[in-house]
């Protein structure tokens, strides 16, 4: 067992926390198995009746995977060791979206890439004040992963591809408008949540409706219909060029403030997650997505854009990653085909 998070159980009800502070509570794959152990094993132990995933202290949720370890393994060992975290990352996100027993995630924090590949498949996700979701892939050249594909495809109208795109933060109120958050709390109801649901893992609907607060109204609602016209396109180019022709206009500054946003993109990402998404909508089961991101993984993985983004953004913080192809137009059909074509039989991903 990891020291990363802790495990443990309160009389019918499991209990996983993840406890990495300092790292905003991101996973390694020490925790992903730890994890995925502990939930097969109370998937097979009838007193255990649901459980409950949340973090130590601090202000994170689970901000991700342990992306210094996976932008090392591309500059180091061909992206192998890469691999490996996303392939048994992927199990854990599929074994808790086919669970058989209610889990109930606090998203009480930055719930970010894998953080929302861990959350988003619970049957109950809670939501507060201090809630800041986001898939911000684009911005370091990975792409919105984790079932990504298949919660964001899922959203009202263009709003999934808004968020892939832009990276967009949502907070709280916003997940709950939105569908990613089942119930909205006040933190500080959280600690009487789980104490009700310790007492009573058959009524953690009720007891989350019981304490649930009307939340402020979410922002981002009076941009939808901007976002639906804009974002209309599966080609990254007509997005580009919407936002283009109103930017210039008089009430063009909301367009103006995304185009500015999508430009420090990596236009790799953007175009695999919007092929990703149209791809996503049409499948019936969840293993087919996370195949379909293994695919895709394995090979960005090693190609320019993750290891500069991940060394622009988060290694020199200089914000200024280079990216390669530089434009829209030079990532082409053919590179996005390579990204997305199958594995070879014995490479394929697979459920556990």
């Amino acid at each position: 067992m990891t020291h990363e998070v802790n495990i443990h159980s309160h009389g019918r009800v499991g209990h996983i926390s993840l406890d990495r502070p300092k790292a905003l509570h991101a996973l390694t794959l020490d925790m992903c198995h730890a994890m995925s152990a502990a939930l097969a094993g109370w998937a097979g132990d009838a007193a255990i009746e649901a459980v409950v995933l949340d973090h130590a202290e601090g202000r994170g949720f689970c901000a991700g995977g342990d992306i210094g370890m996976l932008r090392h393994s591309a500059l180091n060992d061909g992206g192998k060791t890469g691999r490996e975290f996303f392939h048994d990352e992927y199990q854990l996100n599929h074994q808790l979206f086919a669970y058989d027993k209610p889990v109930v995630a606090f998203m009480d924090g930055i719930t970010m890439g894998g953080g929302v590949g861990i959350a988003m498949p619970c049957k109950y996700r809670v939501a507060t004040e201090n809630t800041r979701f986001a898939m911000p892939e684009t911005g370091i050249g990975l792409f919105p992963d984790v079932g990504g594909g298949w919660y964001l495809s899922r959203l009202e109208g263009r709003l999934g591809q808004f968020l892939a795109l832009t990276g967009a933060r949502l907070d709280g109120a916003e997940c709950l408008w939105a569908g990613i958050a089942t119930h909205y709390l006040p933190s500080e109801k959280l600690a009487e949540a789980k104490a009700r649901i310790i007492k009573h893992p058959d009524r953690i609907g009720g007891i989350l409706s019981d304490l649930a607060e009307t939340p402020p109204k979410a922002r981002l609602e009076s941009n939808l219909d901007r976002i639906n016209r804009h974002f209309a396109s599966d080609r990254f180019e007509d997005i580009l060029a919407s936002l283009e022709a109103e930017a210039g206009n008089d009430d063009g500054e909301w367009a103006a403030k995304e185009l500015a946003t999508l430009r420090t993109k990596s236009p790799q990402t953007c175009k695999v997650a919007l092929r990703q998404l149209a791809n996503a909508k049409g499948f019936t089961d969840f293993a087919d997505n996370m195949r379909q991101e293994y695919r895709i993984a394995s090979r960005v993985i090693t190609r320019p854009d993750f290891a500069e983004g991940v060394r622009a953004v988060i290694v020199d913080k200089t914000g200024d990653p280079a990216w390669n192809p530089a434009t829209p137009e030079g990532v082409s059909e053919e590179l996005l085909d390579s990204i997305f074509a199958p594995l070879p039989a014995d490479e394929e991903w697979k459920p556990l």
